[in-house]
């Protein structure tokens, strides 16, 4: 099974300590697919910084195909980010060379030879989605906490695996919420709730799991690592539960260490 993760990286840079991990949303699914035994590549562009370099060489540690890592001029995106108590606090975002993004023909081609798409929110390719869709191939996206952006309201009917995060818990706003969703195309509708575990939506019924408990060192990478594991599991044709489950065990890895990886 091979997962082709699409559009924005960054550099998370913590600024209360000076350290900084490569990361960004598809770029996380993509190594934690890999983790877990999965095949996956990354299709974007990093600055020719030094950050840039070390961007695709991390990546490239982690066992992730980076052929298709473009170098454009100018700086690679950056979010500054402040750890407390754990919990990772967003600061800045400088989004860089991948304002410029755009998917070559060839990165479409190279894409459609895989068995799904994961982008999200900051990808720059919601634009692109219908036409992958109707070349046969399974699109998943994650809208973060903004699944009213105007990237995702595009996404949204092209995508088969929708998800967002809140922190309200299962509420009856967050039901009418993910109902509303699914109306406009997904094939199934997921929200993950942090320490609440998940929820998801087919459209007949809803769906609930915990979390796998853990001692928690450091947030940042958590929702990823739920997608990773859940499309894992869809691809290996797992119930919707089980693929809850596996992200939820996959998130607890994510959980215990600095960084998304």
């Amino acid at each position: 099974m091979k997962l082709a993760a699409v559009g924005d990286n960054c550099m998370d840079v913590y600024d209360n300590t000076g350290n900084a991990y490569p990361g960004g949303n598809p770029v996380n699914v993509a190594v934690y697919f890999v983790r877990l035994g999965g095949q996956a590549s990354y299709t974007g562009v990093v600055g020719t910084d030094p950050y840039g370099v070390r961007m695709k060489e991390k990546i490239s540690e982690k066992g992730v195909d980076v052929s298709h890592i473009r170098f454009m001029e100018g700086n690679t995106a950056i979010t500054h980010v402040e750890l407390v108590d754990g919990e990772r606090i967003f600061g800045d975002y400088e989004e860089g060379v991948l304002a410029e993004f755009k998917l070559t023909e060839e990165e479409k081609d190279f894409i459609c030879e895989h068995d799904m798409i994961v982008t999200g929110l900051w990808g720059n390719i919601h634009d692109d989605l219908a036409q992958l869709k109707e070349r046969g191939i399974r699109i998943a996206f994650d809208a973060a906490t903004r699944p009213e952006d105007p990237a995702a309201v595009a996404a949204v009917p092209s995508v088969d695996y929708l998800f967002f995060a809140t922190d309200d818990g299962d509420t009856g706003e967050l039901r009418k919420t993910m109902m509303e969703l699914k109306e406009k195309g997904p094939g199934l509708v997921i929200a993950t709730m942090g320490e609440k575990g998940s929820i998801a939506y087919d459209g007949t019924g809803f769906t609930t799991f915990g979390i796998v408990p853990c001692n928690v060192v450091d947030t940042m990478g958590a929702g990823d690592s739920f997608i990773a594991g859940f499309l894992k599991g869809i691809l290996e044709g797992r119930e919707v539960k089980e693929c809850m489950r596996m992200g939820a065990a996959n998130s607890s890895v994510t959980l215990e260490y600095n960084g998304a990886w």
